[in-house]
């Protein structure tokens, strides 16, 4: 009887892996059956390289370059802004944080992961935008206001994975930098954070993935203007937020050149994991 229910719970954890590769494949065989021919009609350069975004015009133009520029600004933005506060929260959770206080802070940031994108938004546009306006200028819908929110969007998926790989370090890490003389900070700092590095990347990388794959907050913050931008207080158009404004009344050519838009971003996004699995294997290599 144990043999045989042995054998179905892994045919079913078979089945369960197998369905999650096919709609892999099938997310990728849509994308780029419909995306490559209308990159090909376009031109690959002239689509990937092209600074003029208008499917309206006569003749038209369908060039990216504005949005890929807008969605690495925002994304490095808010790497910049969430990484280092989400990581060094992480630490004071796990090495520093006292346990009453542990009560409050950790629920308060499951809180963050729970709440809708479009509540994000209308934060940032109700508080971030009108604060950027009146103290650095500019109409505050702008990189930096974008940025901030996606910082602090990023932030539960940071801590909660680096915690959890900062609790994961065998407390003997501890033990032994400070039986040798190390203070608690250096133990922790020098010793048992380099030892969860590799944690450490994998919640960066799911950060980076959150941010660079978010829609609505963005579309309320950024200003939406398809344009190369030479500040950081001006408005810019991400390729996500492209997709989501003309999908609606696109067609033909048009609509073809948004889910193209889309493969560019799917391979964004595995180039971003490619480099992140580089860096974790010289990391694990090293230590």
């Amino acid at each position: 009887m144990t043999m045989q229910v042995e054998k179905l719970m892994h045919a079913v954890f078979f089945i369960a892996a197998l369905v999650s590769i096919i709609a892999v494949a099938l997310i990728c065989i849509f994308l780029f059956a419909n995306g490559i021919p209308a990159m090909r009609e376009i031109g690959f350069l002239d689509f990937l390289l092209g600074q003029r975004w208008a499917p309206m015009n006569s003749p038209p133009s369908f060039g990216i370059f504005p949005m890929i520029v807008g969605s690495i600004y925002v994304t490095a933005g808010a790497i910049i802004i969430g990484v280092p506060v989400g990581v060094l929260t992480a630490i004071f959770l796990a090495k520093y944080c006292p346990a009453k206080l542990y009560r409050v802070v950790k629920p308060a940031i499951q809180l963050l992961a729970g709440i809708p994108s479009v509540v994000y938004g209308f934060f940032g546009l109700m508080v971030i935008v009108p604060f950027i306006r009146t103290y650095l200028g500019g109409s505050g819908y702008s990189i930096l206001s974008a940025s901030i929110l996606l910082g602090i969007m990023i932030l539960p998926t940071i801590i909660g994975v680096s915690e959890s790989a900062i609790r994961a370090v065998p407390r003997e890490y501890y033990e032994g930098a400070v039986a040798l003389g190390a203070t608690h900070e250096r133990a922790v700092f020098a010793t048992v954070v380099p030892a969860a590095t590799s944690g450490i990347l994998a919640s960066i990388i799911l950060g980076v993935g959150r941010a660079i794959g978010e829609t609505m907050a963005v579309v309320m913050v950024a200003g939406n203007q398809a344009r190369v931008p030479s500040s950081i207080l001006q408005g810019v158009r991400t390729m996500t937020t492209n997709v989501v404004l003309e999908m609606g009344y696109a067609y033909g050519l048009h609509r073809g050149s948004l889910i193209a838009t889309g493969v560019i971003l799917f391979v964004f996004i595995l180039m971003i994991n490619l480099l992140f699995s580089v860096l974790k294997r010289r990391t694990n290599y090293g230590s």
